[in-house]
């Protein structure tokens, strides 16, 4: 081999063990806020489940630890947790789905027409200002108790975030763009893919992910004003039968399952927005 050849093949044997390093850098790294964030739950149920066998806490008032896995491990050996939380997350995805839908067509209607603003937003932003628990009496006196009324509570409550998010990210974009627009010739909907939903990315992805957590909020009204089944039901039939364990197995499903939704929104907001140079602290 000549020597011009090992001067190329030098330097690329020298490069990847730098990138394997990095690559092993910033898995520590992540594996390392991953521990901290667990820092405070675990030492704070450690807490909990000592002043519990302590006898410090009535379980009446707060069941430990232990008692509350015992009640997860039996709801779910039973089958009744994950039909419970089929129906709670089927109602949540219908309910998101038409009113974040809506939402974010109307958003872009209001925000790229400045006559379908002055027709449509003064009307959404009175509305949005009743309480969501102020409505849903009323919608289920129009629906019933039966999924209709459900559906309807969260998809009122979804609808707002994801609409003012959209009309407020299309109305940021920079002026600029619409002059680029304009000097290269693109057509309507060339304009809007390509400039102004890119550039409006960020603010419609804040309002998706607040969209959803309202969602998964409503759900929580709907179930406990009236049902039949699902996580809500669960924990209004667990505080009729003064089961304090079974109620904090639905609320941490419930937390646990936002969560999960909240982190996948999360994961596709850094995905969809890597071209970002944004502080990262």
């Amino acid at each position: 081999m000549s020597e011009r050849a090992e001067a190329w093949i030098a330097p690329a044997e020298k490069v990847r063990p730098q990138r394997l390093r990095g690559s092993a850098g910033k898995i520590r790294a992540a594996l390392a806020d991953i521990a901290a964030g667990w820092i405070v739950p675990i030492a704070a149920i450690a807490i909990w489940q000592a002043a519990g066998s302590m006898g410090w806490i009535s379980p009446e008032f707060l069941p430990a630890p232990t008692a509350i896995a015992a009640s997860f491990a039996d709801l779910a050996a039973n089958g009744g947790l994950l039909h419970h939380l089929g129906d709670s997350l089927r109602r949540a995805g219908a309910g998101f789905a038409i009113g974040g839908g809506l939402g974010l067509a109307l958003g872009i209607l209001t925000g790229l027409f400045r006559r379908a603003e002055y027709l449509i937003d003064p009307s959404a932003q009175v509305l949005r200002l009743v309480p969501h628990l102020a409505i849903a009496p009323l919608i289920i006196l129009w629906f019933g108790f039966g999924e209709v009324s459900k559906v309807v509570i969260i998809a009122a409550g979804s609808f707002f975030p994801l609409y003012i998010n959209t009309f407020l990210g299309i109305r940021q974009v920079d002026n600029k763009l619409f002059e680029v627009s304009r000097t290269l010739d693109f057509s309507g909907y060339k304009r809007i893919s390509r400039l102004i939903l890119p550039a409006a990315m960020p603010q419609i992805l804040l309002g998706l992910r607040t969209s959803l957590a309202v969602s998964w909020i409503g759900l929580v009204v709907a179930e406990l004003i009236g049902s039949t089944s699902g996580i809500g039901f669960l924990i209004n039939e667990a505080k009729q039968n003064g089961h304090p364990e079974v109620i904090f197995v639905g609320i941490l499903i419930f937390a646990v399952v936002g969560k999960l939704l909240d982190s996948a929104v999360k994961a596709t907001e850094r995905r969809a927005l890597h071209w970002q140079d944004g502080y990262k602290g």
